[in-house]
Protein backbone atom coordinates (compact mmCIF):
# COMPACT_ATOMS: atom_id res chain seq x y z
CA UNK A 1 0.00 0.00 0.00
CA UNK A 2 1.41 3.51 -1.09
CA UNK A 3 2.42 5.73 2.07
CA UNK A 4 -0.80 7.73 3.08
CA UNK A 5 1.03 11.39 2.58
CA UNK A 6 1.53 10.14 -1.20
CA UNK A 7 -2.00 9.09 -1.39
CA UNK A 8 -3.06 12.07 0.41
CA UNK A 9 -0.73 14.04 -2.34
CA UNK A 10 -2.19 12.48 -5.36
CA UNK A 11 -5.88 12.90 -4.25
CA UNK A 12 -4.96 16.42 -3.93
CA UNK A 13 -3.58 16.81 -7.10
CA UNK A 14 -6.51 14.99 -8.76
CA UNK A 15 -8.98 17.40 -6.72
CA UNK A 16 -6.80 20.72 -8.33
CA UNK A 17 -6.96 19.11 -11.54
CA UNK A 18 -10.43 18.49 -11.86
CA UNK A 19 -11.82 20.98 -10.18
CA UNK A 20 -10.13 24.03 -12.53
CA UNK A 21 -11.82 21.67 -15.48
CA UNK A 22 -15.24 21.63 -13.80
CA UNK A 23 -14.70 25.46 -13.46
CA UNK A 24 -14.02 26.03 -16.82
CA UNK A 25 -16.52 23.87 -17.92
CA UNK A 26 -19.38 26.10 -15.51
CA UNK A 27 -17.62 29.42 -17.16
CA UNK A 28 -17.85 27.51 -20.87
CA UNK A 29 -21.87 27.44 -20.28
CA UNK A 30 -22.64 30.52 -18.64
CA UNK A 31 -21.11 32.46 -21.34
CA UNK A 32 -23.35 29.67 -23.83
CA UNK A 33 -25.99 30.37 -21.76
CA UNK A 34 -25.26 34.31 -22.66
CA UNK A 35 -24.59 34.63 -25.33
CA UNK A 36 -27.90 32.55 -26.11
CA UNK A 37 -30.10 35.14 -24.17
CA UNK A 38 -28.17 37.72 -25.78
CA UNK A 39 -28.24 36.83 -29.73
CA UNK A 40 -31.64 34.38 -29.42
CA UNK A 41 -33.47 35.45 -26.52
CA UNK A 42 -35.84 34.04 -24.05
CA UNK A 43 -36.84 31.54 -26.75
CA UNK A 44 -33.45 30.54 -27.83
CA UNK A 45 -32.96 29.78 -23.70
CA UNK A 46 -35.36 27.65 -23.38
CA UNK A 47 -35.23 25.98 -26.15
CA UNK A 48 -31.81 25.41 -25.19
CA UNK A 49 -32.52 23.92 -21.98
CA UNK A 50 -35.50 21.49 -23.47
CA UNK A 51 -32.89 19.78 -26.20
CA UNK A 52 -30.36 19.73 -23.44
CA UNK A 53 -32.54 18.25 -21.02
CA UNK A 54 -33.78 15.62 -23.60
CA UNK A 55 -30.43 14.80 -24.21
CA UNK A 56 -29.38 14.09 -20.62
CA UNK A 57 -32.37 12.10 -20.20
CA UNK A 58 -31.38 9.60 -23.26
CA UNK A 59 -28.16 9.34 -22.42
CA UNK A 60 -28.87 8.45 -19.06
CA UNK A 61 -31.34 5.87 -20.51
CA UNK A 62 -29.10 4.52 -22.79
CA UNK A 63 -25.73 4.40 -21.69
CA UNK A 64 -26.92 2.05 -18.93
CA UNK A 65 -24.18 3.39 -16.73
CA UNK A 66 -21.49 2.24 -18.09
CA UNK A 67 -19.41 5.49 -17.75
CA UNK A 68 -18.91 4.58 -14.02
CA UNK A 69 -19.36 1.01 -13.19
CA UNK A 70 -16.72 -0.34 -16.16
CA UNK A 71 -14.40 1.74 -13.95
CA UNK A 72 -14.52 -0.47 -11.34
CA UNK A 73 -13.66 -3.51 -13.30
CA UNK A 74 -10.74 -1.51 -15.75
CA UNK A 75 -9.52 -0.65 -12.13
CA UNK A 76 -8.97 -3.52 -10.61
CA UNK A 77 -7.66 -5.08 -13.70
CA UNK A 78 -4.78 -2.51 -14.14
CA UNK A 79 -4.01 -2.65 -10.14
CA UNK A 80 -3.22 -6.54 -10.81
CA UNK A 81 -1.22 -5.60 -13.53
CA UNK A 82 -3.04 -8.65 -16.06
CA UNK A 83 -2.33 -6.53 -19.41
CA UNK A 84 -3.84 -9.52 -21.03
CA UNK A 85 -7.22 -9.18 -19.10
CA UNK A 86 -7.37 -5.27 -19.23
CA UNK A 87 -6.75 -4.84 -23.07
CA UNK A 88 -9.55 -7.47 -23.25
CA UNK A 89 -11.42 -5.46 -20.99
CA UNK A 90 -10.54 -2.41 -22.75
CA UNK A 91 -12.32 -3.87 -25.98
CA UNK A 92 -15.46 -5.22 -24.19
CA UNK A 93 -15.99 -1.68 -23.20
CA UNK A 94 -15.45 0.02 -26.61
CA UNK A 95 -17.48 -2.73 -28.30
CA UNK A 96 -20.56 -2.21 -25.79
CA UNK A 97 -20.02 1.50 -25.77
CA UNK A 98 -20.33 1.25 -29.65
CA UNK A 99 -23.29 -1.00 -29.36
CA UNK A 100 -25.53 1.43 -26.84
CA UNK A 101 -24.12 4.37 -29.00
CA UNK A 102 -25.63 2.87 -32.11
CA UNK A 103 -29.13 1.59 -29.96
CA UNK A 104 -29.21 5.52 -28.28
CA UNK A 105 -29.19 6.93 -31.69
CA UNK A 106 -32.11 4.56 -33.13
CA UNK A 107 -34.11 4.93 -30.28
CA UNK A 108 -34.08 8.43 -30.28
CA UNK A 109 -34.94 8.99 -33.85
CA UNK A 110 -37.89 6.31 -32.85
CA UNK A 111 -39.27 8.62 -30.26
CA UNK A 112 -38.62 11.55 -31.80
CA UNK A 113 -42.15 12.05 -33.06
CA UNK A 114 -43.31 11.70 -29.37
CA UNK A 115 -41.05 13.64 -27.63
CA UNK A 116 -41.92 16.58 -30.59
CA UNK A 117 -45.86 15.98 -30.27
CA UNK A 118 -45.24 15.89 -26.23
CA UNK A 119 -43.02 18.92 -24.88
CA UNK A 120 -44.27 21.06 -28.25
CA UNK A 121 -48.01 20.03 -29.02
CA UNK A 122 -46.99 19.25 -32.53
CA UNK A 123 -44.36 17.52 -34.92
CA UNK A 124 -43.02 20.91 -36.13
CA UNK A 125 -39.99 20.17 -34.02
CA UNK A 126 -39.41 16.10 -35.07
CA UNK A 127 -36.83 16.93 -37.07
CA UNK A 128 -34.64 18.88 -34.73
CA UNK A 129 -34.84 15.29 -32.32
CA UNK A 130 -33.91 13.09 -35.19
CA UNK A 131 -30.99 15.24 -35.63
CA UNK A 132 -30.26 15.41 -31.71
CA UNK A 133 -29.42 10.88 -32.41
CA UNK A 134 -26.47 11.96 -33.44
CA UNK A 135 -25.24 14.08 -29.96
CA UNK A 136 -26.58 10.31 -28.35
CA UNK A 137 -24.29 8.59 -30.44
CA UNK A 138 -21.53 11.03 -29.86
CA UNK A 139 -21.88 11.33 -26.42
CA UNK A 140 -22.08 7.05 -25.41
CA UNK A 141 -18.92 6.67 -27.27
CA UNK A 142 -17.01 9.73 -25.69
CA UNK A 143 -17.93 7.89 -22.04
CA UNK A 144 -16.73 4.65 -23.12
CA UNK A 145 -13.24 6.44 -23.42
CA UNK A 146 -13.50 8.73 -20.33
CA UNK A 147 -14.14 5.33 -18.24
CA UNK A 148 -11.10 4.02 -19.86
CA UNK A 149 -8.93 6.61 -19.09
CA UNK A 150 -10.13 6.92 -15.39
CA UNK A 151 -10.25 2.87 -15.51
CA UNK A 152 -6.46 2.86 -16.20
CA UNK A 153 -5.75 5.65 -14.20
CA UNK A 154 -4.77 8.26 -16.97
CA UNK A 155 -6.40 11.31 -15.06
CA UNK A 156 -4.47 14.12 -16.87
CA UNK A 157 -5.09 12.65 -19.98
CA UNK A 158 -8.77 12.43 -19.02
CA UNK A 159 -8.95 16.35 -17.66
CA UNK A 160 -7.09 17.31 -20.84
CA UNK A 161 -9.35 15.98 -23.43
CA UNK A 162 -12.35 17.35 -20.95
CA UNK A 163 -10.57 20.64 -21.26
CA UNK A 164 -9.95 20.52 -24.75
CA UNK A 165 -13.49 19.16 -25.58
CA UNK A 166 -15.44 21.85 -23.87
CA UNK A 167 -13.85 24.86 -24.99
CA UNK A 168 -13.76 23.18 -28.94
CA UNK A 169 -17.50 23.00 -28.52
CA UNK A 170 -17.75 26.61 -27.36
CA UNK A 171 -15.52 27.98 -30.05
CA UNK A 172 -17.96 25.99 -32.37
CA UNK A 173 -20.90 27.24 -30.72
CA UNK A 174 -20.51 30.99 -30.89
CA UNK A 175 -20.12 31.83 -34.64
CA UNK A 176 -22.98 29.21 -34.97
CA UNK A 177 -25.23 31.29 -32.52
CA UNK A 178 -24.59 34.51 -33.87
CA UNK A 179 -24.99 33.49 -37.35
CA UNK A 180 -27.60 31.53 -37.09
CA UNK A 181 -29.73 32.53 -34.28
CA UNK A 182 -32.67 30.21 -33.31
CA UNK A 183 -31.57 27.78 -36.10
CA UNK A 184 -27.90 27.12 -34.20
CA UNK A 185 -29.58 25.54 -30.87
CA UNK A 186 -29.35 21.47 -31.88
CA UNK A 187 -26.18 22.13 -34.17
CA UNK A 188 -24.24 23.42 -31.58
CA UNK A 189 -25.13 20.66 -28.95
CA UNK A 190 -24.16 18.74 -31.65
CA UNK A 191 -20.80 20.55 -32.17
CA UNK A 192 -20.21 20.24 -28.85
CA UNK A 193 -20.87 16.21 -28.23
CA UNK A 194 -18.66 16.19 -31.56
CA UNK A 195 -15.95 18.37 -30.43
CA UNK A 196 -15.58 15.93 -26.71
CA UNK A 197 -15.79 13.01 -29.14
CA UNK A 198 -12.75 14.03 -31.49
CA UNK A 199 -10.69 14.87 -28.27
CA UNK A 200 -11.03 11.72 -26.56
CA UNK A 201 -10.50 9.98 -30.15
CA UNK A 202 -7.30 11.34 -31.21
CA UNK A 203 -5.44 10.87 -27.65
CA UNK A 204 -7.39 7.34 -26.63
CA UNK A 205 -5.72 4.94 -24.79
CA UNK A 206 -4.15 3.03 -27.12
CA UNK A 207 -5.09 -1.00 -26.81
CA UNK A 208 -3.54 -3.66 -28.90
CA UNK A 209 -5.07 -7.18 -27.87
CA UNK A 210 -3.90 -9.91 -28.88
CA UNK A 211 -6.81 -12.00 -28.66
CA UNK A 212 -9.84 -9.72 -29.34
CA UNK A 213 -13.34 -11.22 -27.63
CA UNK A 214 -16.36 -12.69 -29.59
CA UNK A 215 -19.33 -11.14 -29.65
CA UNK A 216 -20.74 -13.40 -26.61
CA UNK A 217 -17.62 -13.26 -24.98
CA UNK A 218 -18.29 -9.62 -24.95
CA UNK A 219 -21.66 -10.25 -23.77
CA UNK A 220 -20.21 -12.44 -20.73
CA UNK A 221 -17.47 -10.16 -19.96
CA UNK A 222 -19.66 -7.43 -19.84
CA UNK A 223 -22.22 -8.84 -18.13
CA UNK A 224 -21.13 -7.41 -14.40
CA UNK A 225 -20.53 -3.71 -15.33
CA UNK A 226 -23.64 -3.76 -16.95
CA UNK A 227 -25.90 -5.22 -14.56
CA UNK A 228 -24.19 -2.64 -12.12
CA UNK A 229 -24.84 0.06 -14.33
CA UNK A 230 -28.60 -0.48 -14.97
CA UNK A 231 -28.82 -0.71 -11.20
CA UNK A 232 -26.76 2.54 -10.69
CA UNK A 233 -29.31 3.71 -13.52
CA UNK A 234 -32.04 3.11 -11.84
CA UNK A 235 -31.15 4.93 -8.52
CA UNK A 236 -30.74 7.75 -10.62
CA UNK A 237 -33.84 7.63 -12.06
CA UNK A 238 -35.65 7.24 -8.45
CA UNK A 239 -33.73 10.12 -7.38
CA UNK A 240 -34.67 12.38 -10.23
CA UNK A 241 -39.05 11.23 -10.22
CA UNK A 242 -38.86 12.26 -6.51
CA UNK A 243 -37.21 15.34 -7.17
CA UNK A 244 -39.69 15.85 -10.08
CA UNK A 245 -42.67 14.89 -8.20
CA UNK A 246 -42.00 17.47 -5.39
CA UNK A 247 -41.68 20.15 -8.41
CA UNK A 248 -44.64 19.41 -9.41
CA UNK A 249 -46.16 19.15 -5.75
CA UNK A 250 -44.47 22.26 -4.93
CA UNK A 251 -46.04 24.13 -8.07
CA UNK A 252 -49.51 22.82 -7.79
CA UNK A 253 -49.60 24.09 -4.27
CA UNK A 254 -47.72 27.18 -4.36
CA UNK A 255 -46.96 28.25 -8.00
CA UNK A 256 -43.65 28.30 -10.29
CA UNK A 257 -42.27 31.06 -8.15
CA UNK A 258 -42.12 28.86 -5.24
CA UNK A 259 -40.18 26.52 -8.25
CA UNK A 260 -37.93 28.78 -8.98
CA UNK A 261 -36.72 30.14 -5.71
CA UNK A 262 -36.16 26.08 -4.63
CA UNK A 263 -33.99 25.23 -8.03
CA UNK A 264 -31.85 28.16 -7.82
CA UNK A 265 -31.46 27.26 -4.17
CA UNK A 266 -30.87 23.29 -4.49
CA UNK A 267 -28.47 23.77 -7.98
CA UNK A 268 -26.20 26.42 -5.32
CA UNK A 269 -26.35 23.81 -2.55
CA UNK A 270 -25.63 20.44 -4.28
CA UNK A 271 -23.89 22.07 -7.60
CA UNK A 272 -20.97 24.49 -6.81
CA UNK A 273 -19.80 22.32 -3.83
CA UNK A 274 -20.07 18.65 -5.29
CA UNK A 275 -17.47 20.22 -7.84
CA UNK A 276 -15.11 19.01 -4.65
CA UNK A 277 -17.00 15.53 -4.62
CA UNK A 278 -16.87 14.89 -8.23
CA UNK A 279 -13.11 16.00 -8.08
CA UNK A 280 -12.26 13.75 -5.42
CA UNK A 281 -13.87 10.99 -7.01
CA UNK A 282 -11.92 10.80 -10.08
CA UNK A 283 -9.05 9.25 -8.24
CA UNK A 284 -11.04 7.75 -5.06
CA UNK A 285 -13.18 5.36 -6.92
CA UNK A 286 -10.74 3.53 -9.03
CA UNK A 287 -8.32 3.44 -5.87
CA UNK A 288 -10.52 2.21 -4.08
CA UNK A 289 -12.42 -0.53 -6.71
CA UNK A 290 -8.34 -2.06 -6.65
CA UNK A 291 -8.67 -3.08 -2.90
CA UNK A 292 -12.26 -3.78 -2.56
CA UNK A 293 -11.57 -7.09 -1.23
CA UNK A 294 -9.47 -5.93 1.47
CA UNK A 295 -11.89 -4.58 4.39
CA UNK A 296 -8.45 -3.23 5.84
CA UNK A 297 -7.58 -1.03 3.16
CA UNK A 298 -11.14 -0.06 2.40
CA UNK A 299 -11.19 1.14 5.77
CA UNK A 300 -8.02 3.04 5.82
CA UNK A 301 -8.96 4.60 1.99
CA UNK A 302 -12.42 5.61 3.28
CA UNK A 303 -11.19 7.08 6.50
CA UNK A 304 -8.68 8.93 4.89
CA UNK A 305 -10.81 10.02 2.05
CA UNK A 306 -13.64 11.26 4.22
CA UNK A 307 -11.14 13.41 5.81
CA UNK A 308 -9.63 14.81 2.93
CA UNK A 309 -13.39 15.68 1.90
CA UNK A 310 -14.04 17.40 5.31
CA UNK A 311 -10.92 19.26 5.68
CA UNK A 312 -11.69 20.68 2.18
CA UNK A 313 -14.91 21.42 2.65
CA UNK A 314 -15.06 23.05 6.04
CA UNK A 315 -13.28 26.31 4.53
CA UNK A 316 -15.53 25.96 1.49
CA UNK A 317 -18.53 25.83 3.10
CA UNK A 318 -18.04 28.99 5.83
CA UNK A 319 -17.00 31.10 2.98
CA UNK A 320 -19.87 30.30 0.73
CA UNK A 321 -22.55 31.14 4.08
CA UNK A 322 -20.32 34.21 4.81
CA UNK A 323 -20.68 35.28 0.94
CA UNK A 324 -23.98 34.16 0.99
CA UNK A 325 -25.82 37.26 -0.76
CA UNK A 326 -23.12 38.02 -2.65
CA UNK A 327 -23.19 34.34 -4.14
CA UNK A 328 -27.14 34.45 -4.95
CA UNK A 329 -27.28 38.29 -6.36
CA UNK A 330 -24.34 37.42 -8.79
CA UNK A 331 -25.50 34.00 -9.85
CA UNK A 332 -29.20 35.05 -9.78
CA UNK A 333 -30.74 38.44 -8.72
CA UNK A 334 -31.97 40.19 -5.69
CA UNK A 335 -35.12 38.46 -6.48
CA UNK A 336 -33.52 35.56 -5.02
CA UNK A 337 -32.46 36.48 -1.83
CA UNK A 338 -35.11 34.73 -0.07
CA UNK A 339 -32.82 31.12 -0.85
CA UNK A 340 -29.93 32.32 1.20
CA UNK A 341 -30.99 31.27 4.18
CA UNK A 342 -32.21 27.66 2.86
CA UNK A 343 -28.68 27.69 0.72
CA UNK A 344 -26.82 27.82 4.80
CA UNK A 345 -28.50 25.33 6.34
CA UNK A 346 -27.78 22.86 3.16
CA UNK A 347 -24.23 23.66 3.23
CA UNK A 348 -24.64 21.98 6.89
CA UNK A 349 -26.00 19.22 5.44
CA UNK A 350 -23.48 19.13 2.62
CA UNK A 351 -20.60 17.63 5.36
CA UNK A 352 -23.06 14.86 6.03
CA UNK A 353 -23.13 14.14 2.28
CA UNK A 354 -19.05 14.40 2.19
CA UNK A 355 -19.11 11.06 5.08
CA UNK A 356 -21.99 9.12 3.12
CA UNK A 357 -20.70 10.08 0.07
CA UNK A 358 -17.18 7.94 0.79
CA UNK A 359 -18.69 5.33 2.37
CA UNK A 360 -21.15 4.49 -0.29
CA UNK A 361 -18.75 4.10 -3.04
CA UNK A 362 -18.12 0.99 -1.34
CA UNK A 363 -21.11 -0.57 -2.39
CA UNK A 364 -20.40 0.39 -5.68
CA UNK A 365 -17.16 -1.04 -5.60
CA UNK A 366 -18.21 -4.21 -4.28
CA UNK A 367 -21.07 -4.75 -7.32
CA UNK A 368 -23.82 -4.81 -5.18
CA UNK A 369 -26.05 -3.18 -7.65
CA UNK A 370 -29.59 -4.42 -5.62
CA UNK A 371 -28.02 -3.04 -2.32
CA UNK A 372 -27.27 0.31 -4.20
CA UNK A 373 -31.26 0.61 -5.63
CA UNK A 374 -32.02 0.11 -2.28
CA UNK A 375 -29.96 2.67 -0.89
CA UNK A 376 -31.11 5.28 -3.46
CA UNK A 377 -34.69 4.55 -3.03
CA UNK A 378 -34.95 4.94 0.28
CA UNK A 379 -33.06 7.96 -0.05
CA UNK A 380 -35.32 9.29 -2.30
CA UNK A 381 -38.68 8.47 -0.23
CA UNK A 382 -36.85 10.51 2.57
CA UNK A 383 -35.64 12.86 0.57
CA UNK A 384 -39.46 13.70 -1.07
CA UNK A 385 -41.06 13.33 2.47
CA UNK A 386 -38.48 15.89 4.09
CA UNK A 387 -39.18 18.53 1.44
CA UNK A 388 -43.07 18.20 1.92
CA UNK A 389 -42.83 18.35 5.78
CA UNK A 390 -39.89 21.23 6.14
CA UNK A 391 -41.54 23.73 3.70
CA UNK A 392 -44.71 23.03 5.15
CA UNK A 393 -43.28 24.22 8.89
CA UNK A 394 -40.65 26.70 7.44
CA UNK A 395 -41.27 27.71 3.90
CA UNK A 396 -38.19 27.93 1.38
CA UNK A 397 -35.92 27.81 4.56
CA UNK A 398 -37.38 24.98 5.64
CA UNK A 399 -35.67 23.32 2.34
CA UNK A 400 -32.12 23.89 3.53
CA UNK A 401 -33.34 22.14 6.88
CA UNK A 402 -34.58 19.44 4.78
CA UNK A 403 -31.74 18.82 3.40
CA UNK A 404 -29.35 18.67 6.35
CA UNK A 405 -32.42 15.48 7.49
CA UNK A 406 -32.56 14.08 4.19
CA UNK A 407 -27.99 13.19 4.66
CA UNK A 408 -28.53 12.70 8.33
CA UNK A 409 -31.31 10.24 7.58
CA UNK A 410 -28.94 8.61 4.23
CA UNK A 411 -25.50 9.30 6.65
CA UNK A 412 -27.57 6.42 8.66
CA UNK A 413 -29.17 4.32 5.64
CA UNK A 414 -25.43 4.03 4.14
CA UNK A 415 -23.86 3.55 7.94
CA UNK A 416 -25.76 0.07 8.41
CA UNK A 417 -24.98 -1.19 5.45
CA UNK A 418 -21.23 0.04 5.87
CA UNK A 419 -20.74 -1.16 9.47
CA UNK A 420 -23.55 -4.22 9.25
CA UNK A 421 -23.17 -5.56 6.13
CA UNK A 422 -19.18 -5.17 5.56
CA UNK A 423 -18.40 -5.02 8.82
CA UNK A 424 -16.25 -2.25 7.72
CA UNK A 425 -15.13 0.33 10.30
CA UNK A 426 -14.12 4.40 10.77
CA UNK A 427 -10.77 5.94 12.03
CA UNK A 428 -11.58 7.63 15.24
CA UNK A 429 -10.00 10.75 13.69
CA UNK A 430 -13.05 10.75 11.27
CA UNK A 431 -15.48 11.05 14.06
CA UNK A 432 -13.27 13.98 15.10
CA UNK A 433 -13.04 15.49 11.99
CA UNK A 434 -16.77 15.67 11.19
CA UNK A 435 -17.26 16.91 14.69
CA UNK A 436 -15.26 19.77 14.31
CA UNK A 437 -16.55 21.25 10.48
CA UNK A 438 -20.40 20.66 11.86
CA UNK A 439 -19.67 22.63 14.35
CA UNK A 440 -17.67 25.16 12.58
CA UNK A 441 -19.78 25.51 9.86
CA UNK A 442 -23.05 25.47 12.20
CA UNK A 443 -22.00 28.30 13.77
CA UNK A 444 -20.98 30.38 11.18
CA UNK A 445 -24.93 29.58 9.65
CA UNK A 446 -25.86 31.07 13.52
CA UNK A 447 -23.66 33.71 13.45
CA UNK A 448 -25.03 35.07 9.74
CA UNK A 449 -28.83 34.03 10.98
CA UNK A 450 -28.57 36.31 14.17
CA UNK A 451 -26.39 39.13 12.46
CA UNK A 452 -23.37 38.99 13.48
CA UNK A 453 -21.09 39.06 10.77
CA UNK A 454 -17.42 39.52 12.36
CA UNK A 455 -18.23 36.36 14.51
CA UNK A 456 -19.14 34.54 11.54
CA UNK A 457 -15.98 35.97 9.73
CA UNK A 458 -14.29 34.82 12.62
CA UNK A 459 -14.98 30.98 12.13
CA UNK A 460 -14.61 31.50 8.62
CA UNK A 461 -10.78 32.35 9.34
CA UNK A 462 -10.72 29.98 11.77
CA UNK A 463 -11.71 26.80 9.75
CA UNK A 464 -9.22 28.07 6.53
CA UNK A 465 -6.06 28.44 9.45
CA UNK A 466 -6.91 25.03 10.59
CA UNK A 467 -7.60 23.13 7.34
CA UNK A 468 -4.74 24.76 6.35
CA UNK A 469 -2.40 23.61 9.20
CA UNK A 470 -4.18 20.05 8.90
CA UNK A 471 -3.40 19.34 5.50
CA UNK A 472 0.54 20.41 6.01
CA UNK A 473 0.40 17.86 8.19
CA UNK A 474 -1.21 15.05 6.01
CA UNK A 475 0.98 15.68 3.65
CA UNK A 476 4.45 15.47 5.31
CA UNK A 477 5.39 11.44 5.06
CA UNK A 478 3.78 9.45 7.84
CA UNK A 479 1.49 12.20 8.02
CA UNK A 480 -2.13 11.23 8.71
CA UNK A 481 -6.04 12.15 10.12
CA UNK A 482 -7.23 8.83 10.69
Amino acid sequence: MKPRSKITTLALKAMGIFGGVQMVGIVCSLIRTKLVALWIGTAGVGLFGIFNQALEMLNMATNLGIRQSSVRDLSQASADADRRRLSRLIAVVRRWSLWLALGGALLTMALAPLLSRFTFGDYDHLWHYVALSTAVLLMALTNGEYAVFQGVAKLRRLASVTLAGTIGGLAISVPLFYFLRERSIVPSIIAYAASCAIAAMIVREKNECACPPTRRETLRIGADFVRLGIYMTLGTFVAMLANYIFIAWLNFHHGNSEVGLYHAGYTIINKYPGLVFTALGMEFYPRLAQVAQSRRRLRVFVSQEANMALLVLAPVLTLFIVLRSTVVDLLYSAEFMPIVSMVSWGMVGTLLRALSWCMAFVILVRGDGRLFLLTESLSAIASLALNIVCYRLWGITGLGVAYLAWYLVYTVIIAVVYFGKYRLALGRRCYLALAWAMAIVAATVVAMEAGMLPLAIATTAVAIAASATLALRLLKPGGRLG
